[in-house]
């Protein structure tokens, strides 16, 4: 007769509810999946990227979480393990042998952890250094100005054509923040056009708050990020990559943009009351649509451009050196 009044035992009940619940887990896990686009799934839920650059940054993003993937496995298996085979019997009551100092284990739980750091370490250091390299010369460049509460798109271009304005080298006092070792790659009679943006712009095509950055599918973008307030981030979500946009201080990265359309950007730096405010949108057209666009805000008197960044002394300005 069993102790608890019945011949039948107890762990039955349990078994056939964990049953259950595995079997109901997997129905709401496959019924909640069946409008999900498989081709998808490689990406791990992150957007389709639309740089040249960005398929690097998925690359990291993949072998990151398979390697997560391999250790969880591996420890959930160990876990899972010991709960199974080494679990306490009903009929042995004794305290099992204690092992203390085993040396071999405690230099495997040292070794493997360090060799899994480094190896994310020289991925992430390889990928984050050929990501941030600049160009000799880029073939466009725009200042992005972030501001509480919205942002402002310089257009550091040649748009009349003419070389001669303004003057070779004379850098526009609403620039005068940038480091020389920026100004000095802006192209030749660069009068530029600006677009300044407030968080009730809408996209004209998406309806999407804030206002829209234009840029050339195919030809290599170099963004200057200055602020002229609080710190902000620069987000475009299917570039995959973002940067703090500090004032003092001048973040600087190029992409080529490989897909046309229109896709969301945000501010991922808490700035204020009104962070979730700080929305954008990119528009990536083609190179004659992009060189029409800025003639379309030259005509609109949206000349020269908005100020960049707070004002600093010359030393500060150029006291930190480009290493990249």
């Amino acid at each position: 007769m069993s102790p608890y009044g019945s011949d039948r035992s107890p762990r039955r009940p349990m078994r056939r509810k964990l049953l259950q619940a595995l079997t109901a887990g997997v129905v709401l896990a496959t019924a909640t999946g069946c409008s999900y686009n498989w081709e998808d799934f490689p990406r791990l839920g992150l957007p389709y990227p639309v740089t040249e650059e960005a398929p690097r940054i998925l690359s990291l993003w993949q072998g990151s979480w398979a390697a997560a993937l391999i250790t969880g496995i591996l420890v959930w298996g160990l876990i899972l393990w010991s709960v199974i085979f080494h679990r306490r019997s009903r009929t042995k009551v004794e305290v099992p042998p204690q092992t203390r100092y085993n040396m071999p284990i405690e230099a495997l739980y040292t070794v493997v952890p360090l060799i899994i750091v480094s190896v994310l370490f020289y991925f992430t250091a390889r990928d984050e250094s050929k990501l941030l390299s600049l160009s000799a010369k880029p073939t466009h460049t725009i200042n992005v100005v972030g501001y509480q509460w919205s942002w402002g798109f310089n257009y550091i271009e040649n748009v009349d054509g003419d070389a001669a304005t303004p003057k070779a080298g004379e850098v526009p006092k609403e620039l005068a923040s940038i480091p020389d070792r920026f100004t000095k790659d802006f192209p030749a009679g660069a009068e530029g056009v600006y677009t300044k943006g407030v968080p009730g712009d809408r996209n004209a095509e998406k309806g999407w708050p804030g206002p829209t950055l234009y840029l050339p599918k195919g030809e290599k973008v170099r963004f200057i990020l200055s602020s002229n307030d609080v710190i902000h981030s620069f987000w475009v979500v299917p570039f995959l990559f973002k940067q703090d946009v500090i004032p003092g201080h001048t973040n600087v990265f190029e992409v080529t943009p490989s897909e046309e359309g229109v896709f969301m950007g945000k501010c991922a730096e808490l700035c204020g009351v009104d962070h979730s405010r700080m929305l954008f949108n990119v528009k990536v057209v083609s190179p004659e649509e992009y060189r029409a666009h800025l003639k379309e805000l030259a005509e609109k008197g949206q000349t020269g451009y908005l100020p960049a960044g707070i004002k600093q002394t010359d030393p500060a300005r150029n006291a930190e050196v480009n290493k990249l």
